[in-house]
């Protein structure tokens, strides 16, 4: 009788173990189950990550390129016309646009450079014209916007000498018979200011430090170009873009293109070439 009690005893143990562990699988399944089958979690983040992809250009770098030229050449040339083309005040103004727009575009802001870039295979040709067209185009928006402010400010009254009537900056008119001049201080002026771009552009892990570069390119450029056209009158622009936000460009004579277009885009390009003879050039296009 004993031994049958204690059989029956290690029956009932070992049952009541099992049925136990059973009870446990089985809640564990269950949580497994319900974890699986809720994919809120899951599909909010999907939804999450194609709200923000459907509204970045990210899959198109090359419409977010043409769009950071086109505004970066649109804040450049407002800045020059505002400072009334103050060497200084374009410096801070480069550097700021290409610490902002730089890892969108290089921040060219700048037809000549961007031909300079093509031609030592920096940029891509059709890259490089639609840089160009998004540069005038930001340009001319500059000029009309800020003329838009000065034809909508009040005219001073008649006789009243304290106020004088809103003007924008312009380019001087270029001095007739010392054309060449004009056109060669454009071009030694944009050659410097290539060579310091076309160092900045080798610069890829150091941003701010091509940021100043360029800045500082564009200074000493328009420092030893500006005044070298200042005895003489004229003006240094070094930026066929921002010679039409200046009004420099007349087509009813063709020494303002052969200044401001011609002789900026050749010394870019020299100053472009020559830097890549002395360094060795890298061909990456972007």
């Amino acid at each position: 009788m004993a031994t049958k009690k204690a059989a029956s005893s290690t029956k009932k143990s070992s049952s009541k173990k099992s049925t136990s562990s059973a009870k446990a699988t089985t809640k564990v399944t269950t949580i497994k189950a319900v974890d699986a089958r809720d994919p809120k979690p899951a599909t909010q983040a999907a939804s999450v990550s194609k709200r923000s992809v459907r509204f970045s250009l990210s899959r198109t770098p090359l419409i977010a390129a043409l769009v950071a030229e086109f505004v970066g050449t649109f804040v450049f040339a407002a800045t020059i016309i505002a400072g009334q083309g103050q060497p200084i005040l374009v410096f801070f103004a480069l550097v700021g646009i290409v610490l902002a727009f730089g890892a969108l575009s290089g921040a060219y802001v700048n037809p000549a450079l961007t031909l300079g870039a093509w031609v030592t295979r920096r940029l891509s040709g059709r890259r490089a014209i639609g840089y160009m067209v998004a540069q005038f185009l930001g340009a001319m928006l500059a000029l009309v916007v800020l003329n838009a402010y000065v034809h909508a400010a009040p005219v001073p009254a008649q006789g009243d000498i304290s106020t004088a009537a809103a003007q924008l900056f312009k380019a001087a008119a270029l001095p007739h018979g010392k054309e060449w001049f004009i056109f060669f201080s454009e071009l030694i002026g944009t050659t410097i200011f290539g060579f310091a771009v076309a160092a900045a552009t080798r610069e890829k892990r150091e941003k701010t430090a091509a940021a100043f570069t360029a800045g500082i390119g564009v200074f000493l450029g328009l420092m030893v170009a500006g005044s070298a056209a200042a005895y003489l009158g004229g003006s240094s622009i070094l930026n066929p873009a921002v010679a039409v936000s200046l009004q420099a460009i007349d087509f009813s004579t063709v020494w303002p293109i052969g200044v401001y277009v011609i002789g900026s885009a050749l010394g870019a390009v020299i100053g472009f070439v020559l830097y890549d003879l002395l360094r060795g050039a890298e061909t990456e296009q972007a």
